[in-house]
């Protein structure tokens, strides 16, 4: 077949929601910042701006080059991360950039990239099963290889995000026990910190008997159910001693505040109290562009960043909410449509893989900033203030974009 150009083979309804996210972001990054003197939009501008070039190489390199050099790109994205502990610059207690004179770079940002080329790379091998025990450990190692060099820093909310590459692994065979092992994990965890931890162990017991006299003859293994119920006792047990010594104090004040335990509207909770105050403000139409009473009062501490969607709710209302939702929608269901029709495994993990990352964020930042999460500082991709973020974010979509446009190569 006729070799076609990658601007009549790109997918541009992808950049056309693309290009609304950056500037609907850009908008309400003006509004955010319009009365501070740190030229926090006028900076964002330029990250866009910087953005296009960006763009020209990642579209200009041939699409076999990311799956060729995979693996080099993940070893470098590894020691940018690594060297953090020697160079790095310690920002509000996380030592996550690399500093320039006045310029910072984040490589967490870059490394969500990376390690999904390097799980592609690998997913993409004939010889590659997972329902084969080493098989499923060599693939989680590449997952977790960054998460332990992230959550050090410490960067719970970047390390967060790696989670979504389990269902990765599920879509390409990973045995579901995984996946069900952390959702039971996560439930139990919180249920112990609502319930005394022998009541979680009582309904785990519960559960375990309704599910052996209940379940098939097959799944009747009285033994294999005590070991279960040795297994979750152990850990229901541990779960104080891990949130009381393993986190953080103000990761254990959010996690009180979201579950009701503590009221503290003007300490740890008062970042969620005025998100929640300004996007309820807005009503269904909002309150006009650059009209937010509570954006400019600047009530919500950070809402250039983590907090940009609370601009969105106050001076969009509900209306515009939706609209923004939308497209993030939409773009989401258009990479996945777009990672079902790859004609190559590679491609087709590597979209599943950027579908799930910008999901992820927008899911985590949806919640966080409406109260439903705890505030760990995950961005909303595309809106919120930052560089590296901005552009981790592009490269990550056009390699795809660049992937499903040399497809026609490929037959």
């Amino acid at each position: 077949m006729k070799n076609q150009s990658v601007k009549n083979n790109i997918d541009w309804i992808s950049v056309f929601i693309y290009i609304a996210l950056v500037i609907l972001g850009w908008l309400n990054i003006y509004s955010s910042s319009l009365l501070s003197t740190d030229g926090t939009y006028q900076k964002q501008l330029i990250f866009i701006g910087c953005t296009i070039p960006l763009i020209f190489v990642v579209l200009f390199v041939d699409g076999k080059f990311y799956e060729k050099y995979a693996s080099i790109i993940f070893g470098v994205s590894l020691l940018s991360l690594a060297g953090l502990f020697l160079f790095g610059k310690t920002i509000a207690g996380q030592r996550c950039w690399y500093a320039i004179g006045s310029f910072t770079l984040q490589p967490s940002e870059f490394a969500k990239a990376a390690t999904s080329l390097a799980l592609a790379k690998y997913l993409s091998d004939t010889q590659i099963n997972l329902k084969e025990t080493n098989r499923q450990l060599q693939a989680l190692a590449i997952v977790f290889l960054p998460v332990m060099l992230i959550l050090p820093q410490p960067d719970p909310g970047s390390a967060l995000i790696y989670s979504v590459f389990i269902l990765v692994l599920f879509r390409e065979g990973l045995p579901s026990w995984y996946v069900w092992t952390g959702f039971i994990t996560i439930l139990l965890f919180v249920l112990t910190l609502v319930l005394e931890p022998y009541a979680v162990i009582l309904i785990a017991l519960g559960v375990l008997i309704i599910i052996h006299f209940k379940g098939r003859a097959v799944d009747r293994n009285i033994i294999l159910s005590a070991i279960l119920l040795v297994v979750i006792s152990g850990f229901v047990l541990s779960v104080d001693y891990v949130f009381d010594n393993v986190f953080k104090q103000h990761h254990r004040d959010r996690f009180n505040i979201l579950l009701g335990k503590t009221v503290d509207m003007k300490g740890i909770g008062y970042n969620t109290n005025q998100s929640e105050i300004a996007i309820g403000s807005g009503g269904w139409i909002g309150k006009g562009f650059l009209e937010g009473t509570q954006t400019k009062g600047g009530f919500v501490p950070e809402q250039h960043t983590d907090y940009i969607f609370t601009t969105v709710g106050e001076e969009w209302g509900f209306a515009g909410s939706l609209v923004v939702i939308l497209l993030f929608v939409g773009l989401f269901l258009r990479v996945i449509y777009l990672a079902e029709r790859q004609k190559t495994k590679f491609s087709r993990v590597y979209g599943y893989c950027v579908a799930g990352i910008l999901f992820t964020h927008f899911f985590v930042n949806i919640a966080m900033v409406i109260g439903i999460f705890p505030t760990i500082g995950v961005p909303l991709p595309f809106f919120s203030y930052g560089g590296s973020g901005l552009w981790g974010f592009t490269i990550l979509l056009f390699i795809f974009l660049k992937m499903d446009a040399n497809k026609v190569n490929e037959w």
